[in-house]
């Protein structure tokens, strides 16, 4: 027996399409980010394979690359664009949405301030929907002031920021905690071409570290204090860091 669509309202009318709306409307699913400069993204093939492992996991299908990329090209140019910010979104039913942003601005980003809260995202190797944690806690380090949360343990034990990575210089390494966390794409790119190391990072160890940074699709910013731990922007660190990812070639769509 066929189950019947589901009917639903908005202001009062019926809508076109309700069985999309209700994918939407679940808050159930996940998505990646990324900027686009001329057609052409950096990390690509991981955008790919994060989309399609996050699908098998989710939802028990793979989710083709070709027509990933396809849908991508198709809403630039139905957008008229060539550079934006563009994430694609994948519902039940496989269901796949993609939006076309301005592009984040290129070169590092402003030093930001990052203040702990005790909260760890679940389920965080998959960059799901349904962040109410995260928007909830990174509204309220805006408002106190900061520019964004960083998630610890109850026993203080960092994993990664509300919508950002985050790295530690002790001087010799880049230390990425190891603590469960979403391996973001800049992250991931970084890592291999930066003298790095993962392991455990605790608000105790803070003060042993000269430099932190932060990452996601957005952008690359120094850290310039955590709660009331600051730390000097190292302008040499952040060259070289910026440096490694502007050398990654860029893929066509």
């Amino acid at each position: 027996m066929t189950t019947p669509p589901p009917h639903i309202e908005v202001d009062g009318a019926p809508v076109a399409d309700p069985e999309l709306l209700a994918a939407l409307m679940s808050g159930y699913g996940h998505f990646t980010a990324m900027q686009v400069r001329d057609g052409r993204v950096k990390g690509l093939a991981l955008h790919l394979d994060r989309l399609d492992r996050s699908t098998r996991e989710l939802f028990g299908r793979e989710l083709d690359g070709k027509q990933v990329r396809e849908l991508v090209t198709g809403a630039l140019a139905n957008a008229g664009r060539r550079d934006a910010s563009v994430r694609v979104y994948v519902y039940p039913g496989v269901r796949t949405a993609v939006t076309v942003a301005d592009p984040a601005p290129d070169g590092l980003g402003a030093p930001q301030r990052l203040t702990t809260v005790d909260y760890w995202r679940p389920a965080p190797h998959i960059k799901h929907l349904g962040g109410f944690g995260q928007r909830y806690h990174g509204d309220a380090a805006r408002r106190a002031g900061f520019d964004e949360a960083l998630l610890t343990s109850p026993y203080g034990e960092i994993a990664e920021g509300a919508v950002t990575n985050i790295a530690f210089w002790d001087g010799t390494s880049v230390v990425w905690p190891s603590a469960p966390c979403l391996a973001g794409i800049t992250m991931s790119l970084l890592e291999p071409r930066l003298p790095s190391v993962r392991r455990p990072v605790t608000l105790a160890d803070l003060r042993d570290f000269r430099a932190a940074f932060v990452t996601n699709s957005r952008t690359i910013a120094p850290v310039s204090a955590v709660d009331e731990t600051t730390f000097v922007v190292d302008e040499e660190l952040m060259g070289r860091v910026y440096s490694a990812y502007d050398s990654v070639e860029s893929d066509r769509l």
